[in-house]
C-alpha cells in the first residue's frame, strides 16, 4: 500500500494534503475537527501586530460563481486577515501543536514592511513551537491598501528584503505566499529565493469582481449598497495556477525550490497534478468551505489507490515528474497531426460537435438525415473541440503515422519539426530539429 507521508521542509505530516491559510484555520476549535477528519497539516490563518485586531465588514463576505448544475465554480471573499486577537491566536496555536505532534502546523504571517515588526511578531511565534511561517504577500484587498500582502508580493524588492529579515530573525522554515496579481510569477518567486526562503506557496486569491447586482447596480458582495474588489479562488483558479507552479519549477534560477501548491484543489486528481508539475504538498481552501472537512477522506483513499495502480510507493515519486514535459509552444512538434474519429456505436446523435464544428471552427463535421455524424478528413485540423463538448466520450483523436498521407494539406507526415527552423519562420535559426 501507498505511503502517504510527506515531508516538506523538515516538516512531517501523515499526508500531503494540508488546510490552506483561511476562515476554515482561523480557530483551535476548527483545526482540532479538522485534524480528526484526517488533514495532514494546517497553515493558520494570517496573523497581524498586536494592538487593536483588525476589523472584517459585518456583512457579506462572499461571492460566487455556479456552473449551469449549481456546482460552486469560483469563491470571491472580501474578507481580511484574522480578526482575533494575537494573543488569543498564539495561545491557541500552542495547545494544538501540543496535542498534535504529529500533524503540520504553519503560521502565516502579515504585518508592517519594517524590520522591528518582523522580528517582534517571529519571536512570538516560535514560542508557540509552530512548524514554520509563511509570509502571506498575496492578499489582494484590504490589507494592499495598507502596504501589505500583495503590495509587497508585486515588488521583487520587497519580497527579498522581507525574506531576508524572517531568515535572519527566525529559526524557523520560511514559505513565502505569491500572489497571482502579477505579470511574471517568476520574479517574486526568484526574489524570495534570493532572499533565503525555504519554500514558496501559490497562488494566493486573484484580484477579481465576480458579478454585479443588476436591481442595485453595485458589485456583490454588497455592503450598504457598495462592493469592492476581493480574491477569487475555487477551480476556476486552477488552470491558472498549475501554469503558475510549473514556470516556478522549470524555471532554472528557481529549479528545486520546494513548493506548496494551491488553487482549485478539490479532489486527489487535483493535487496529483500540482505535484506532477512541480508541487510536494497541497493547500485546501474553497473545496473544504464548499463540502467540509471530511472530503479529505476521498483524497487519501483516492491518491493512496492511483500511486497503488501505479506502482508508487512515496508520493515524492510523482513530484516533478510532468515538469519535463511542459515548454515552450516554439517548441511544439508541428509535423505531428491527428485526426477526429467517432465510435458510432457510443454516439448519441445529439450533434453538438456537428453545431460547434460548423459555427466556430473548421466545418469538418457533417451530420446526416439520421443525424449521423462523420469527420470530414480533408477539413479537421485536429484543434479537440469536438472531444471537449462531446457528452459520452465517444470522439477520439487519432494519430497520423510518419509517412501516412494527411488529406488535408495533400501531404504526407514527415518526422519533428518546430517553429525554430519552420520555413514560414522568417527568424528561423535552426533545422528545427
Amino acid at each position: 500500500m501507498a505511503d502517504l507521508t510527506s515531508t516538506f521542509l523538515g516538516i512531517k505530516s501523515p499526508n500531503p494534503f494540508w488546510l490552506a491559510s483561511a476562515p476554515p484555520t482561523d480557530k483551535e476549535v476548527n483545526v482540532r475537527r479538522a485534524f480528526e477528519a484526517g488533514w495532514g497539516g494546517v497553515v493558520w490563518k494570517t496573523l497581524g501586530l498586536d494592538g487593536p485586531p483588525v476589523v472584517n465588514v459585518s456583512g457579506p463576505r462572499y461571492g460566487a460563481i455556479h456552473g449551469p448544475d449549481g456546482t460552486l465554480l469560483g469563491l470571491n471573499n472580501i474578507e481580511l486577515i484574522t480578526d482575533r486577537p494575537l494573543e488569543v491566536n498564539l495561545r491557541e496555536i500552542k495547545s494544538v501543536k501540543r496535542d498534535y505532534p504529529d500533524r503540520a502546523l504553519v503560521v502565516s504571517l502579515m504585518v508592517p514592511c519594517d524590520e522591528d515588526s518582523w522580528k517582534s511578531i517571529l519571536a512570538r511565534v516560535e514560542e508557540t513551537e509552530a512548524d514554520g511561517v509563511e509570509l502571506n504577500f498575496g492578499c489582494p484587498h484590504g490589507m494592499a491598501e495598507r502596504g501589505m500582502g500583495a503590495a509587497v508580493g508585486q515588488v521583487p524588492e520587497y519580497v527579498e528584503m522581507v525574506t531576508r529579515w524572517v531568515k535572519q530573525h527566525s529559526r524557523m522554515p520560511c514559505i513565502v505566499k505569491l500572489t497571482p496579481n502579477i505579470s511574471d510569477i517568476r520574479k517574486p518567486a526568484e526574489a524570495a529565493k534570493r532572499g533565503g526562503a525555504d519554500a514558496v506557496s501559490l497562488i494566493n486569491t486573484i484580484n477579481s469582481i465576480t458579478s454585479v447586482d443588476l436591481d442595485l447596480f453595485a458589485p456583490q458582495p454588497t455592503i450598504d449598497g457598495f462592493g469592492t474588489h476581493g480574491g477569487y479562488c475555487g477551480p476556476a483558479v486552477k488552470p491558472i495556477a498549475l501554469n503558475m507552479v510549473a514556470e516556478i519549477a522549470r524555471n532554472p534560477a528557481t529549479r528545486g525550490l520546494p513548493i506548496s501548491g494551491i488553487g482549485g484543489v478539490t479532489t486527489w486528481r487535483d493535487a496529483a497534478e500540482f505535484m506532477a508539475l512541480g508541487a510536494s504538498n497541497v493547500q485546501v481552501c474553497t473545496a473544504v468551505m464548499t463540502y467540509g472537512f471530511k472530503i479529505v477522506e476521498e483524497m487519501i483513499s483516492g491518491l493512496s489507490d492511483y500511486m497503488d495502480r501505479k506502482g508508487l510507493t512515496e508520493t515524492r515519486e510523482i513530484v516533478g515528474r510532468a515538469v519535463p514535459k511542459v515548454t515552450d509552444w516554439q517548441y511544439l512538434n508541428l509535423n505531428y497531426t491527428t485526426k477526429a474519429s467517432i465510435n458510432q456505436d457510443d454516439c448519441i446523435k445529439c450533434g453538438r460537435c456537428h453545431i460547434v464544428c460548423e459555427d466556430t471552427s473548421h466545418q469538418a463535421i457533417t451530420m446526416a438525415a439520421d443525424r449521423t455524424v462523420t469527420v470530414k478528413e480533408e477539413e479537421c485540423v485536429a484543434c479537440n473541440l469536438c472531444v471537449e463538448v462531446c457528452p459520452t466520450n465517444c470522439i477520439t483523436m487519432r494519430e497520423l503515422s510518419e509517412g501516412e498521407l494527411d488529406q488535408r494539406t495533400g501531404k504526407p507526415v514527415s518526422d519533428y519539426l518546430n517553429w525554430t527552423g519552420h520555413p514560414n519562420n522568417p527568424m528561423a535559426t535552426t533545422s528545427g530539429k
